[in-house]
């Protein structure tokens, strides 16, 4: 007879994921130094993203785990302590140091890519650019995109449209050839990887093979169960087609077992995971609420968040203002176990102002819940620099 395989309750499934993503207990703790490099090492990395309405992406993740973080913290371990770098997963991250060595599988396949395919894309032969960009920050020191290739014409100043020695940097970087050795508000300075890098992780080396292991491996230890693809996602390192060699490798080895993970919807999927995460203990999320960034790392899977959460966001800072339903940039709001809502706020000098809030179908807001909301913009607009809380008349409300 065919074993049977278990299936892991939506409300189970949703306290082992946000326990994996530091979401389950209160946002207490230092937030800095050895307390904020285990936050990063527990989730693996940490999206950068520009957007500032509120607060970059990457310091309210980082904020909403630990409510004592300040930006000038993330700062210090990058370019001071020399504890994380700077580089790609999905999109620009803030990773574990100890991570680097792994990244040289990334670097290789990247600059294949990147060879072949963007003398086609971009502006210019790029790659007669390399030398002398290497060579200028050999013998200048570090410098910032705007400081390579001054005597070259600028095209509009899209990604689309970089000068060739601007590319040559990106692929100087994307390559592993250079780092980021800090950033100026949100610029990156780059130096050469070997100014950078402590020599302990810049001269490690790990075989294909050990990284893809480490990959999928830590991938679902982050996430608490996952599909091959979605392993493949996490780090965006691995191809499906390697995701899922190893996982039917490490399944036929007795490291993963087969469970069926519940969607709200009362749906199953398929998933992979530790064969001892069913007899774990998972202690439900501290009832609180947390706004957390669209970019948080247990809301970056779209798909996934709808599944387990029952919560579709899409974000429409590219939807013209007439057309979208909720706002430029919301911000998802958790309570426990469940996202409750979205809210439309930006800082305005030192003002937070709170346009709207709207809750999800079924989620009331009564007064407990009003006010505890409340108190959580007020940390908020304290993390933000702000000394001044508004709201726009009628500020809640209900879904179109």
């Amino acid at each position: 007879m065919p074993m049977t395989v278990p299936v892991l309750q939506n409300r189970t499934a949703r306290h082992v994921f946000l326990e994996k993503h530091g979401l389950s207990d209160r946002p207490s703790g230092a937030g800095k130094g050895t307390d904020l490099k285990a936050v990063i090492d527990n989730l693996g990395f940490v999206q950068l993203d520009s957007v500032n309405t509120f607060a970059r992406a990457h310091d309210l993740i980082l904020w909403s785990r630990r409510q004592q973080f300040r930006p000038k913290a993330l700062q210090h371990l990058l370019h001071r302590d020399r504890q994380v770098f700077e580089h790609w997963t999905h999109d620009a991250a803030t990773i574990p140091m100890e991570s680097f060595a792994h990244w040289r599988m990334r670097f290789a396949r990247d600059a294949v890519r990147m060879e072949q395919r963007w003398k086609e894309w971009r502006r210019g032969d790029f790659t007669a650019k390399i030398d002398e960009v290497l060579r200028q920050i050999s013998d200048n020191g570090c410098c910032t995109s705007g400081q390579v290739g001054t005597d070259e014409s600028r095209g509009s100043g899209g990604w689309w449209d970089w000068h060739p020695s601007k590319t040559a940097l990106e692929y100087l970087w994307r390559s592993g050839q250079v780092s980021v050795v800090r950033r100026e508000g949100f610029t990156k300075v780059y130096d050469l990887t070997e100014r950078v890098i402590p020599p302990e992780h810049l001269n490690s080396r790990h075989q294909e093979a050990d990284t893809i292991e480490w990959c999928c491996a830590g991938a679902l230890d982050r996430l608490g169960f996952a599909t091959s693809g979605e392993l493949a996602a996490f780090w965006d390192h691995v191809t499906p087609a390697e995701a899922k060699a190893w996982s039917a490798t490490a399944l036929a080895e007795g490291r993963i077992v087969e469970i069926d993970v519940e969607g709200v919807d009362g749906k199953l999927r398929r998933s992979f995971a530790r064969p001892d995460l069913m007899d774990r203990a998972v202690a439900a999320p501290v009832p609180r609420i947390r706004i957390l960034s669209p970019f948080d790392p247990a809301l970056r899977d779209r798909k996934r968040a709808e599944r387990l959460f029952g919560f579709h966001y899409r974000i429409e800072i590219f939807v013209p203002a007439p057309k979208r339903k909720y706002g430029y940039y919301v911000f998802p709001v958790m309570e426990g176990d469940s996202l409750i809502g979205r809210i439309d706020m930006k800082r305005e000098g030192s003002v937070l102002a709170v346009r709207a809030f709207w809750p999800e179908d079924g989620v009331r807001m009564g007064s407990g819940r009003v006010a505890a909301l409340r108190k959580e913009l007020e940390r908020a607009a304290q993390f933000g620099g702000c000394n001044e809380l508004t709201y726009a008349q009628d500020w809640i409300r209900l879904q179109n």
